[in-house]
């Protein structure tokens, strides 16, 4: 018999797989179906198709025994055997477990650690290679993961209503910033650049690290960014952040009160330090500091700035000495002194 005979519905769901097919093999099959149905010779639909006579007669008899719906619902060849669950489970164990959960000394899962399991624990004789084309199926790749800080403080919220509620409600003779220190290192943070194909790039380091601190300050309302650079060896210290105090008291000399935002660090906070006990001693009726959240630098739209820095500065830089990277860090700021503070967390409406 070189033709069947489709019922309306079966020429339905075909002409459907057909125009639009979820799987260009099963629009394939549906075409076949669709031609013999038709009563075109095998050879003309062989021609059209670019098929052979043995596919056609494959699901001809195909639909004939089974019908419709196991030509367009289940794959042509063999029948799928139960790896396919193990791949499964593979995957779980990646995206949910630790292997120190199966007894390994090792913080991050490998196809080989993934195999050993399946073979000691399941008896499921699988090679690593096979592991990670189940992984690369599932849609997984193998990339460096977004750190994120574990622990959250408990009163973050409430700290975020009440500074929420300070910008919102700021005098016109009063203002705001965002403070935060950042390092500026001599050894450079590497990132990805453009290189050829084939040849890895790269970058040279100094080989004895040096460190220089900057606190900077991001203006709520404007965007500006006030600099003050640490001494050598200096660290994040309480002077600094004082003398930086100083800096922003000198560029915002028309307002009569600062509110200082900024992190819980003991150089930051009068307990931490005497000389910032003395400083908001002298100076607390014009600079006032207000307190982040902990473990929340998401809250602080300073290190918006820091990471543009980092990415545009000190990333891949060939400066071979700190005066050179500090005078090009400088240079960046000179040209980029105001900057969109970006921070939806004071934007949203505080929660009752």
């Amino acid at each position: 018999m070189n033709s069947i005979q489709l019922t309306a519905v079966e020429r339905q769901q075909l002409l459907a797989q057909y125009r639009r097919p979820t799987d260009p093999a099963v629009g394939h099959r549906a075409h076949i179906l669709l031609l013999l149905d038709a009563k075109h010779p095998w050879a003309t639909i062989a021609a059209v198709l670019f098929c052979s006579t043995g596919t056609i007669s494959r699901w001809q008899r195909r639909f004939e025994a089974e019908g419709v719906d196991a030509v367009l619902g289940r794959p042509p060849g063999r029948k799928r055997s139960g790896v396919h669950v193990w791949a499964a489970l593979v995957v779980r164990w990646v995206l949910t477990l630790s292997p120190t959960q199966f007894r390994f000394a090792r913080s991050r899962w490998s196809c080989e650690a993934a195999a050993v399991v399946l073979r000691d624990d399941f008896q499921v004789a699988v090679g690593r290679e096979t592991v990670r084309l189940w992984l690369r199926d599932a849609g997984l790749v193998w990339r460096r993961p977004r750190p994120i800080i574990r622990p959250k403080d408990p009163d973050r919220e409430a700290k975020l209503r009440t500074l929420r509620a300070l910008l919102k409600g700021l005098p016109a003779d009063e203002t705001a910033v965002f403070m935060d220190e950042v390092d500026v290192n001599l050894n450079p943070k590497v990132g990805c650049l453009w290189m050829k194909k084939g040849q890895q790039a790269s970058v040279e380091t100094p080989g004895n690290n040096e460190k220089r601190y900057l606190a900077g300050s991001i203006h709520w309302r404007t965007g500006r960014v006030i600099l003050t650079e640490g001494k050598a060896k200096e660290g994040r210290s309480a002077a600094l952040f004082c003398r930086h105090l100083d800096d922003l008291r000198r560029a915002f000399r028309h307002y009569k009160v600062i509110h200082v935002v900024c992190d819980n660090a003991g150089t930051h906070t009068a307990d931490g330090s005497k000389l910032v006990r003395a400083y908001f001693k002298e100076w607390g009726q014009r600079v006032k500091v207000h307190y982040l959240p902990k473990y929340a630098p998401d809250t602080n739209p300073i290190e918006r700035v820091w990471w543009r820095l980092h990415e545009a500065v000190t990333r891949n830089h060939r400066c071979h000495t700190m005066d050179e990277l500090l005078d090009l860090t400088f240079d960046w700021f000179a040209t980029r002194s105001h900057f969109r503070v970006q921070s939806s967390v004071y934007t949203e409406t505080p929660e009752t």
